[in-house]
């Protein structure tokens, strides 16, 4: 049984920087990279799902 993610955030760059969002109630600040195979990562600390929108900047 999987449990789904609290929030889920459309980006456009395959890097992103989570820090809970909560101001001093958030975490550490954390880059996450979306793996292309997958389109989706997720926060270690809050599990904020990071997914990649259609209008993706090309990594390559």
């Amino acid at each position: 049984m999987t449990i789904p993610a609290p929030e889920t955030k459309i980006v456009n760059k395959w890097r992103v920087a989570c820090d809970g969002g909560e101001g001093a109630l958030g975490h550490p600040r954390v880059w996450l990279s979306i793996p292309h195979d997958m389109g989706w990562v997720e926060c270690p600390y809050c599990d904020c799902r990071f997914v990649m929108g259609e209008e993706a900047e090309d990594a390559h």
